[in-house]
C-alpha cells in the first residue's frame, strides 16, 4: 500500500505538509484554510498513521522522505514536530526536489545530550516506550497533554487533538514505537549548513514545552534561515494561531518557492 496523501488548495505555491507523532494530516485543517488560495498543499499521512496505517514503510526519516519524493511534486516541505525531522531529511538528502524547508515547532534533535541543551530528557521519550507497551491510549493522552501545555486555551486545544487522532482509525503501534525511536536516535545538526542561506523558515511557540525555542533558533542560525517566534503560542500554533503563523510563512514562501 502507498502513502495516503490529500491534495487541498489550489495556489501556485506547492507545499508538502508533514504531521507529527500520532497525528495524520487531517491536523492541518486550520492552517490549510488559511493558505488554500495561495497554496497547494499535499496533506501526507506518515506509515502507519492515519489512512496510511497499513502502508509497509518503516517510519525512518530517509525512506519518508524518498517514498514522498516519488509521490509529490518539487515543493516546500513543511514538518511539524516529528514530521520536522523527515522534512528535513528530504531537504538534505533530496534538494533538487525540496525546493524549501518549514520547520513548524520542530529540531534536528529532539532528546538533549552534553552538547545539546535544548533538547527533552531521553528519559520522557524512553518512558513513553515503555508505557506504549502496556497503555497504548493512556500514553497517547500523556503525550497530547505535553503537546497543549503552555497553550493559551490548553483545554480547548486537548479537545481538538483528542478530536483529530483516531479520525482516521488507531495509529499503528508498530510504527508508534518507531516514531519514538526516531525521536530519541535522530540527530541531523550537522546537516544544517548544507541547506542553501535563506532557504529555511523556522516558527516556534514561546510557550511550547516539548520543542523549545532556543533548540529553533540555534538551527535557524546554523542553517542562516529565518527564525520567528510565536508569544502566546505552545506546540500546535497552527490549531491556536493560524493566522499568525500564515503572516510570517507567507510572505517567506513567495520569497524562496
Amino acid at each position: 500500500m502507498t502513502l495516503h496523501i490529500d491534495t487541498q488548495g489550489s495556489g501556485p505555491i506547492p507545499l508538502v505538509m508533514l504531521h507529527g507523532w500520532a497525528m495524520h494530516g487531517g491536523i492541518f485543517g486550520p492552517l490549510v484554510d488559511v493558505l488554500r488560495e495561495r497554496c497547494t498543499m499535499y496533506l501526507v499521512d506518515l506509515p502507519g498513521h492515519g489512512f496510511s496505517r497499513d502502508c509497509g514503510l518503516p517510519l525512518e526519516p530517509h525512506a519518508c522522505a524518498r517514498a514522498i519524493v516519488e509521490a509529490t511534486p518539487p515543493a516546500v516541505w513543511l514538518g511539524w514536530s516529528l514530521g520536522g525531522l523527515i522534512a528535513l531529511s528530504g531537504a538534505l538528502d533530496f534538494p533538487q526536489h525540496v525546493r524549501s524547508l518549514a520547520m513548524l515547532c520542530a529540531t534536528p534533535r529532539f532528546v538533549s545530550s552534553s552538547d545539546w541543551p535544548h533538547g527533552r530528557d531521553p528519559s520522557l521519550v524512553r518512558q513513553l516506550a515503555t508505557d506504549l507497551e502496556t497503555d497504548y491510549h493512556a500514553t497517547i493522552e500523556r503525550f497530547l497533554a505535553l503537546e497543549v501545555m503552555g497553550s493559551p486555551d490548553p483545554r480547548a486545544e486537548l479537545r481538538k487533538l483528542r478530536a483529530e487522532v483516531f479520525a482516521r482509525g488507531e495509529p499503528n503501534m508498530r510504527v508508534l514505537q518507531e516514531g519514538i525511536r526516531v525521536l530519541d536516535q535522530t540527530d541531523l545538526r550537522d546537516g544544517l549548513p548544507q541547506l542553501q542561506a535563506g532557504k529555511s523558515w523556522w516558527s516556534a511557540g514561546r510557550l511550547d514545552r516539548l520543542v523549545h525555542p532556543d533548540a529553533m533558533q540555534w538551527s535557524a542560525q546554523a542553517s542562516e534561515g529565518e527564525f520567528h517566534v510565536i508569544p502566546h503560542a505552545g506546540h500546535a500554533p497552527f490549531l491556536s494561531h493560524p493566522d499568525t503563523v500564515a503572516q510570517t510563512l507567507l510572505p517567506w514562501l513567495e520569497a524562496t518557492a
